[in-house]
């Protein structure tokens, strides 16, 4: 499987879009934000609740932590918020 990085980083910066949105809807609820904050702030952190120079184990967290932090952000999130918000991601008017 060839991999389309182009492809992937539009993806990435769609969904970079729908989070920013998602985060400045005021109907979006307390709780999901945070979480959201959170798996941004854990992202970009050099601390790690593994260390990532262990090898295979030290990006592994990564790859679990975040995935859950915004799975449980978005499934809290009103099915509303979300529709509006990819609706907009989509239609390309997002600054």
């Amino acid at each position: 499987m060839k991999v389309r990085w182009r492809e992937l980083a539009e993806r990435v910066r769609h969904e970079l879009r729908f989070y920013r949105l998602v985060l400045a809807d005021k109907r979006t609820p307390w709780l999901s934000r945070i979480l959201l904050v959170a798996a941004i702030a854990y992202l970009l952190s050099p601390v790690d609740l593994i260390p990532d120079f262990i090898p295979v184990l030290g990006h592994l967290d990564d790859l679990i932590v975040i995935p859950i932090l915004v799975t449980v952000a978005v499934t809290m999130i009103p099915r509303p918020v979300i529709e509006d918000c990819r609706r907009i991601v989509e239609s390309g008017h997002v600054e």
